[in-house]
């Protein structure tokens, strides 16, 4: 279990639908929140959430410099939560000419390096008996490849890849991995493309509910959320 009420969080993409309401919960419980987002006017907004950290994950140097900045700003880090990502839309015919680099950057090497620069201070988290936890949204269809979205979902189950097995690696220092993967939820993601058209998605999730599912998690020690998971959200 993970106590909430004075641990130091980093929430990435924390200026977007899931992001905001995942870091709201947490500075409720007592966090101590930095925010991280490509927008720094937005991040200046949420100030009584916590320090804003205004990066774009698509610049190399990004990863480590969000982990040194929470780091400094907290005195540490026990929780980090991975929600920034792009989506695209495109045929098997239409992918060699879209914008795949951002994609599989925001998607899944920055996710990647960011868990490695912030391994010392996650370390020392558990040593301390904290017992930190990095919770990452792949979503849906890193199981489940979809026809339209496959690259999406390629740089989604690239980074479920990379947390299983990194997971496994990391269980003995007491560095928790959590894999969420909620099927469509209604943050208008989809209405922002990085290209393409999307297709007519049914009602999905709603926000509120997936939000308090991923914080339910973070706190009960869960290692792992199905799409099964949030039924009824």
């Amino acid at each position: 279990m993970t106590h909430i009420d004075g641990s130091r969080a980093l929430v990435v993409g924390a200026t977007g639908v899931l992001g905001t309401l995942v870091a709201e919960r947490l500075a409720a419980g007592g966090a101590r929140l930095a925010l991280s987002g490509r927008d720094g006017a937005r991040l200046a907004e949420r100030a009584a959430d916590g320090a804003g950290i205004a990066v774009d994950l698509t610049d190399e140097e990004a990863p480590e410099s969000v982990v040194r900045r929470a780091v400094e700003t907290l005195g540490g880090l026990d929780v980090i939560v991975l929600a920034a990502g792009v989506v695209g839309f495109d045929s098997v015919a239409a992918t060699a000419d879209q914008d795949l680099e951002t994609l599989f950057t925001v998607n899944a090497l920055a996710p990647m390096r960011i868990v490695s620069a912030a391994l010392p201070a996650l370390r020392e988290s558990a040593e301390a008996g904290r017992e930190p936890v990095v919770l990452a949204l792949t979503g849906i269809v890193a199981e489940l490849p979809t026809a339209g979205l496959a690259s999406y979902s390629a740089s989604k189950a690239a980074l479920a890849a990379y947390f299983t097995a990194a997971g496994r690696e990391l269980r003995r220092s007491g560095i928790r991995l959590l894999d969420a993967r909620p099927g469509h939820t209604e943050t208008g993601l989809a209405d922002r493309p990085l290209f393409g058209t999307a297709p007519k998605f049914p009602q999905g999730h709603a926000p509120d509910a997936v939000a308090d599912r991923l914080v339910r998690a973070i706190r009960d020690g869960e290692t792992a959320l199905p799409p099964g998971a949030f039924a009824g959200a």
